[in-house]
């Protein structure tokens, strides 16, 4: 049987790797990962290889490390990484230019369908023309307030309708009709903060 390492070593591993690049890293970004999958982040890690190293944790494992690190080398500078570590977020450190990392992080968005409950990002439109759904779902667009008419055989919309405020929650109706429209309204991605 495997041993597997106890909480208390992972957390030594994990001080040790982050303070390890906290000495080779001249430079840190701090990245938010709110809605980011774990296919997209390794995306990610992939096209910063060679350069730059990603690190995700836990904000309290991270600032204290962060503190250990700054007490054992004196460095007060890495303090101020402390504060800004609050939410979904991870660091990224690197050697290259910051601009060029951040535009690589920029690049891997995915879209995504909107959740019920979610706060949404952007106002969403649905355009006008034909839905391709059957004359039966008429009543589920009266519900929502949207102008159609059936039209050879399927329903179409007549205007465009904007069905989602940005800021708004999104409601299950809302969610239900942008799934049947096969529309993914939001793009969600991992986006560079703050440079240190």
């Amino acid at each position: 049987m495997v041993n597997k390492p106890s909480k208390a070593d992972k957390k030594i591993a994990y001080d040790a790797k982050l303070c390890q690049l906290l000495d080779d890293y001249s430079q840190i970004l701090i990245a938010a990962a709110d809605n980011v999958g774990s296919t997209q982040l390794q995306n990610i890690r992939r096209g910063l290889r060679g350069d730059s190293v990603v690190l995700m944790g836990k904000n309290t494992m991270m600032k204290r490390s962060v503190r250990i690190h700054s007490e054992k080398t004196g460095n007060k500078a890495f303090l101020n990484l402390i504060p800004l570590l609050q939410g979904n977020v991870g660091l990224i450190f690197t050697k290259g230019d910051l601009k060029e990392v951040s535009e690589e992080v920029a690049k891997y968005k995915v879209g995504a369908p909107a959740r019920v409950g979610l706060v949404a990002p952007i106002d969403v439109v649905v355009p006008p023309g034909n839905t391709g759904l059957d004359p039966s779902q008429t009543s589920f667009f009266q519900v929502l307030n949207i102008p159609t008419k059936i039209n050879k055989g399927t329903v179409e919309i007549i205007t465009p309708v904007e069905l989602i405020k940005k800021g708004e929650k999104v409601g299950s109706s809302e969610a239900a009709l942008l799934a049947k429209l096969g529309i993914r309204p939001f793009s969600y991605g991992s986006c560079c903060l703050v440079c240190l």
